[in-house]
């Protein structure tokens, strides 16, 4: 299924459930979270993440440039040139921050279904394989990595860069842009992560 089909539904109410035996109810549970599982930790939401933080951070790179160059202006020339950098910057923020707000909407729905799932019934062999402690690391290791950046950026690069002859307002709004965007998705990563694993290990308790 790619990434724009459908989630698979949730588990029908108990009163119209119409499993023959449990085998089935077992299988079709075992689908549904094995796809659900895909769905919030896989390669493709992995790789789609990644696309959209990586747009989101070239995006606000040219409205940085705008802002270095509206704050070295000097001529009415000059400062409309870097308002057409900011607008074409902004034409690649706001789709990537749209994109990865729905991503999370898509991952908080996707969640609830797992656990709905999960609840119908126990498969304690079929859970096991639901940690997927490898990717939950990658998510892990690259959400910790944004931090870690972010939080360089926020502290030690304006000390460094930002001051007479070397970046002024522009300089410290850019920078510290560039920090909000790690910071909030080295959250949401470090954050599905975690919280996946937990599940993973209390269903198999």
């Amino acid at each position: 299924m790619s990434p724009r089909a459908p989630l698979p539904p949730p588990p029908p109410p108990a009163e119209i459930q119409s499993w023959p035996d449990r085998e089935a109810r077992l299988a079709d549970r075992g689908r549904a979270m094995a796809e659900l599982n895909r769905r919030l930790l896989g390669g493709t939401r992995l790789s789609v993440f990644l696309v959209w933080v990586a747009t989101l951070q070239l995006g606000w790179g040219i409205c940085g440039a705008g802002f270095i160059m509206l704050d070295e202006s000097l001529d009415p020339f000059s400062g409309l040139f870097a308002c057409f950098f900011v607008a074409f910057g902004l034409c690649a923020v706001v789709p990537a921050v749209f994109f990865l707000a729905q991503g999370v909407r898509r991952d908080r729905q996707a969640r609830e279904r797992l656990v709905l799932w999960a609840a119908l019934d126990g498969d304690r062999a079929a859970d096991a394989r639901l940690r997927e402690p490898v990717l939950s690391t990658v998510w892990l290791l690259i959400s910790f990595a944004f931090c870690a950046v972010g939080l360089w950026v926020s502290l030690a690069a304006p000390a460094e860069l930002v001051g007479p002859g070397r970046g002024g307002y522009g300089m410290v709004t850019y920078l510290m842009g560039v920090a909000l965007g790690l910071w909030i998705n080295g959250l949401i990563g470090a954050t599905k992560a975690i919280s996946h694993y937990r599940l993973a290990v209390r269903l198999v308790a």
